[in-house]
C-alpha cells in the first residue's frame, strides 16, 4: 500500500460518517448515500496518487460526493424540484445546517425500529463508524457473512420503508435510545481495544463515541443509562496514557501508573454518574458498569481496590444482562475477591459457551487464574492460545510474553498443532477427505491450541469442543466431525479421544424434486453461463448423481450416441444438453468436463486428474456447483432458500 492510499484511507475513516450522513440527507436512502460516497472514495483512489493530495481532503471527498449525489437527483424525474435547489447550494459551496447533528441523525435512521436488533447494530457499525465486516463480526462474536447479510438486508429494508432522516420526539426517542446507546458502546470498545492490527487502541472511534455519548445526553438528559454509558466511556477514556507501554506494549491495570489517568476525564465520568442519579429509576446495565469503572478510579492503588463491591455489582449486572461476557467478567471479580479458585470455577463452566469459542480473553482469564492458583504449565498453554486467537498484535505480544515467562515443566512432547499438520499432510488423503478433515481439526487446534502437548488431550476436552461447536448441526454432519477425530485419534495411537462423542442417527428426508413449472422458467433464461445451463440440463435429463456428472472428462464423452463412461456406469442425455455439450467442449481434448472459474492458486493445486492440461484450470467442485444453482433459484423457491442440485433430479 502506498503512502497515498494510506492517506486515503485514513481520511476515509475519519470523514465517512459525515459524508455518508450529508448524503442521507439529499437522497433520502442510506443505502444509496454509501453507494455514492464510495464512488467518492474510489475517485480519491484514482486521482489523487497523480494530482497529489488535496490541502483539504475531507472537502474534497465532500465535495465529490455531493456532485455525484446531485446528478442522481437530476436524474429521477421524481426529484426534479429538489434538485436545483441541492446544486444551487453545492455551487454556492453551502451547508445545510443540522439540528443538532447530521451523524446523530443517521445514528437514529440506522436504529430505527423497522429493522431487528442486530441490524441496526450492525449497519450502524457500518454506516456511521466505516468498521469492517470483520470488525464488527468480532465485535458481534459471529462471522463475516452473516454481518454482510444483516448490513445488506438492514440498507433494503430502510430504503423500501422509505425511513426519514429525522430525530425522533417523544415515546419513540425512548424506544430507539437503548439500540443507539448499545452501538455507541460497541464502537467506544472497538476503540478502546481494538479487535484487529498492529495498536492497542484507536483513539478516533473512542472520541467519536464520547462525542455522541455526550450528544445522546444531551438529547435525553432525564434518561439515566445514557450519562451512566457517558459516564463509563468517560472513565474507562481517563486510563488510555497508562495502557501501553514506551514501545505501545499493554500494561495490566493493576501495573498502570495512576499518576498517568486524566483526572479531568475521572471527574466528568463522576459528574456523569451524578446525573444518572439524579435522573432516578433502578440502575441499568450501564449504571452499573460506571459504578465499577468508578470504583476502580476511587482507589489509590492497586491494593486500595473495592474487589468485594465490584464482585457485588457484577453480580447485580449478571441479573440484568447474563451475557458470556459480563459472566466472564463476573468470574475475574470473584477470583479478585475470593481467591482464584472461586473465578475458575465460574470461567471453567462457560467453556462450552458457543458464543465464546474464539474468544481470546477467555483462556486469557484462564491463563490468569491458573497462574495464580500455582498451576503453571496449565496457564502457559493457556495463555499461547489466547495469542492465537487474537487478532491485535499487541494483545498478542502481551499473551505471548505471559506465555514465555512461565517456565514449562518437563518435557513438552508432540504437540496438537503439529501432529495435525503431519497428519494431514500424508499422500493417502484424497482432496475430498482432506477438506472434511481439516475442517474439524482447525477446529481442534483453535479451541484447545496448537501447542497442546498431543499426550495431555483428554476426551472430555474434545467432547467440550463438540459441545460448542457442532451441538446443533444435522447429525450427518456431527458424524463427519466425529470420523474425522476418530482417524486422527486412531493415526496418533490416542483412540480415547472421541470416546464422549456419541454417533447419531441420520434421517434424510425425501428429496422434493424441482416443479417442472420452475424449471421450465429456468430453462428459458437466456442470462445463465453456458457452463451452468449444460451442467443443469445433464442433471435433469440423465437422472445421474451429482457426484458422476462433475467427474466426467471431456475424453469420456460419445457425443453422437448420447452418453459418456462415468466410472463403472453410463451416464446418458437428451437432446436439449446434446445441443448445449459441444458448445461447452469447444476445442477441448481431454481434462474435466466442468471447469472451475479461475485458475487454482499454488497453495490449492488440485490432482492431476482434475487439472485441465489445456485451460490450466481445475475440476469445478460439488460446493461451488451447489452453491450457484441455490442463488440462481432463489427467487423460484418459495421458501427463498434455492434449491440443490439433487432437486433436479426426476423421481421417475
Amino acid at each position: 500500500m502506498t503512502d497515498t492510499h494510506r492517506t486515503v484511507d485514513a481520511v476515509w475513516k475519519l470523514e465517512s460518517a459525515r459524508i455518508i450522513a450529508g448524503l442521507t440527507r439529499m437522497v433520502r436512502d442510506v443505502g444509496l448515500a454509501e453507494e455514492i460516497a464510495q464512488d467518492a472514495l474510489v475517485a480519491a483512489l484514482e486521482q489523487w496518487p497523480e494530482s497529489g493530495v488535496p490541502n483539504n481532503p475531507g472537502a474534497w471527498l465532500t465535495a465529490v460526493a455531493k456532485r455525484r449525489a446531485v446528478d442522481h437527483v437530476r436524474r429521477s424525474r421524481r426529484l426534479e424540484r429538489k434538485h436545483e435547489q441541492l446544486a444551487h447550494d453545492l455551487e454556492r459551496g453551502q451547508e445545510e445546517e443540522s439540528a443538532p447533528d447530521d451523524v446523530l441523525r443517521l445514528m437514529f435512521v440506522t436504529c430505527h425500529p423497522v429493522l431487528e436488533t442486530r441490524a441496526r447494530i450492525a449497519l450502524t457499525l457500518r454506516l456511521v463508524c466505516g468498521l469492517t465486516t470483520g470488525e464488527i463480526a468480532r465485535a458481534f462474536l459471529t462471522d463475516e457473512p452473516g454481518v454482510a447479510r444483516l448490513v445488506a438486508g438492514a440498507k433494503r429494508t430502510l430504503a423500501e420503508k422509505r425511513i426519514p432522516f429525522d430525530l425522533p420526539d417523544g415515546p419513540e426517542l425512548a424506544e430507539r435510545l437503548s439500540s443507539v446507546l448499545e452501538v455507541v458502546y460497541l464502537v467506544f470498545n472497538e476503540g478502546y481495544s481494538a479487535t484487529s492490527g498492529d495498536d492497542l487502541t484507536r483513539p478516533g472511534l473512542c472520541l467519536e463515541a464520547l462525542r455522541l455519548g455526550r450528544l445522546l445526553a444531551e438529547l435525553a438528559p432525564r434518561e439515566a443509562e445514557a450519562h451512566g454509558l457517558v459516564a463509563l466511556m468517560e472513565l474507562h477514556a481517563s486510563r488510555a496514557a497508562a495502557r501501553t507501554g514506551p514501545g505501545g506494549e499493554l500494561v495490566q491495570l493493576h501495573e498502570q501508573n495512576r499518576g498517568r489517568w486524566d483526572q479531568l476525564l475521572v471527574r466528568r465520568g463522576f459528574t456523569a454518574m451524578l446525573r444518572a442519579r439524579e435522573a432516578g429509576g433502578p440502575p441499568g446495565p450501564y449504571v452499573l458498569q460506571a459504578a465499577i469503572a468508578a470504583c476502580h478510579a476511587r482507589a489509590r492503588t492497586s491494593e486500595d481496590t473495592d474487589w468485594e463491591q465490584i464482585a457485588s455489582l457484577y453480580e447485580a449486572l449478571v441479573r440484568l444482562l447474563p451475557t458470556p461476557i459480563v459472566r466472564l467478567n463476573r468470574a475475574v471479580a470473584i477470583g479478585m475477591a475470593r481467591g482464584p479458585r472461586a473465578g475458575l470455577a465460574l470461567v471453567d463452566a462457560l467453556a462450552a459457551d458457543p458464543a465464546l469459542r474464539d474468544y481470546h480473553l477467555l483462556p486469557g482469564v484462564r491463563g490468569d487464574l491458573l497462574e495464580r492458583s500455582g498451576r503453571h504449565e496449565e496457564a502457559r498453554l493457556e495463555f499461547e492460545r489466547a495469542a492465537s486467537l487474537t487478532g491485535n498484535s499487541a494483545e498478542r505480544a502481551f499473551l505471548r510474553r505471559r506465555a514465555d515467562g512461565i517456565a514449562a515443566t518437563g518435557a513438552r512432547g508432540a504437540t496438537l498443532g503439529q501432529a495435525v499438520r503431519d497428519f494431514l499432510g500424508r499422500d493417502d488423503l484424497d482432496p475430498e477427505t482432506l477438506r472434511s478433515y481439516g475442517q474439524t481439526l482447525r477446529r481442534l487446534r483453535r479451541s484447545l491450541g496448537d501447542r497442546a502437548p498431543l499426550a495431555s488431550l483428554t476426551a472430555d476436552q474434545v467432547t467440550g469442543v463438540f459441545a460448542a461447536s457442532w451441538e446443533g448441526v444435522a447429525a450427518r454432519t456431527w458424524n463427519r466431525h466425529r470420523s474425522a477425530v476418530r482417524s486422527f485419534g486412531a493415526w496418533a495411537s490416542l483412540e480415547h479421544l472421541a470416546a464422549g462423542i456419541d454417533r447419531r442417527a441420520e434421517t434424510r428426508a425425501p428429496t422434493r424434486e424441482v416443479d417442472p413449472a420452475l424449471l421450465e422458467a429456468l430453462w428459458s433464461r437466456r442470462d445463465l453461463p453456458l457452463r451452468e445451463r449444460t451442467l443443469w440440463r445433464l442433471l435433469n435429463e440423465s437422472a445421474a448423481g451429482v457426484g458422476a456428472v462433475l467427474s466426467l472428462n471431456v475424453e469420456d464423452l460419445d457425443l453422437d450416441d448420447r452418453r459418456a463412461r462415468a466410472g463403472g456406469t453410463w451416464v446418458g442425455w437428451r437432446s436439449q444438453t446434446a445441443r448445449l455439450l459441444p458448445l461447452l467442449v469447444a476445442d477441448r481434448t481431454r481434462g474435466p468436463l466442468f471447469l472451475a472459474d479461475r485458475r487454482p492458486g499454488p497453495g490449492r493445486m488440485p490432482a492431476a486428474a482434475d487439472l485441465c492440461p489445456e485451460t490450466g484450470r481445475g475440476r469445478l467442485s460439488y460446493t461451488r456447483a451447489e452453491y450457484l444453482f441455490k442463488q440462481a433459484t432463489r427467487s423460484l423457491d418459495p421458501s427463498g432458500a434455492g434449491y440443490t442440485l439433487r432437486q433436479l433430479r426426476p423421481r421417475s
